[in-house]
């Protein structure tokens, strides 16, 4: 695990520190950019990144200032999230934009997270809007209250996404990821969606091979 740089966008993140492993960034074909969940860090995502390993991918994560994102749960009202979570959304498109500057164009970067990561990774691709080599949202749903207005601009233009959750996540429930993934099949995206009987809050062995499988489509 390296560190690259320290994450420059103002807010609580600022400063934290961006790790990565696989293929450097410099001689990637493409990159994975993992949010990690509350309570945990970017070593943990990069740990996963392990099993997904593939030559020619570069695995960028981002550690998050005390270990979160933002400080309440994922469906509080945006503003109780504040300034946490624009800081967030900020700090995750900076490292999106390092890859890019990189020489990694957006079409061959996968966004992904886990948990209150994945909600981050998610809300980010809705409000960014184009088309990516993918989005992986597992354990998590688009941000803010159930009732909150869903008007993002721009298109995933086919992005493939996938969504994976327990059908009893005690932390996301089912009915969250179902409307997660209406709201980014109405902003284009090729949305895979799978409910695990019983999983509790964990990735498990078929969630890891549909992000391996979207990653081959960008080998």
């Amino acid at each position: 695990m390296d560190k690259l740089f320290p994450l420059a966008s103002p807010g609580p993140h600022q400063g934290q520190p961006v790790y990565a492993c696989g293929t450097p960034l410099a001689q990637a074909r493409a990159a994975l950019v993992m949010a990690h969940g509350r309570g945990a860090g970017a070593g943990d995502m990069l740990a996963f990144a392990e099993k997904l390993a593939r030559p020619g991918f570069a695995f960028l994560a981002p550690q998050a200032a005390a270990s979160h994102w933002y400080p309440n749960r994922f469906s509080a009202s945006l503003e109780s999230n504040e300034p946490w979570l624009s800081a967030a959304l900020e700090a995750f498109g900076e490292v999106v934009a390092r890859v890019e500057a990189a020489g990694i164009p957006a079409g061959r970067i996968l966004l992904l997270g886990f948990s209150q990561g994945a909600c981050l990774a998610l809300e980010y691709a809705a409000r960014n809007a184009r088309r990516y080599g993918g989005v992986a949202g597992l354990a998590g749903s688009l941000i803010g209250p159930a009732e909150a207005p869903r008007e993002y601009a721009g298109s995933l233009d086919g992005t493939p996404v996938f969504l994976g959750c327990s059908d009893t996540d005690p932390f996301i429930p089912s009915e969250r990821v179902l409307g997660s993934a209406a709201v980014l099949e109405r902003l284009g995206g090729a949305v895979t969606m799978r409910l695990y009987p019983n999983l509790d809050h964990r990735i498990n062995l078929d969630e890891t091979r549909a992000v391996q499988e979207m990653m081959e489509r960008l080998a």
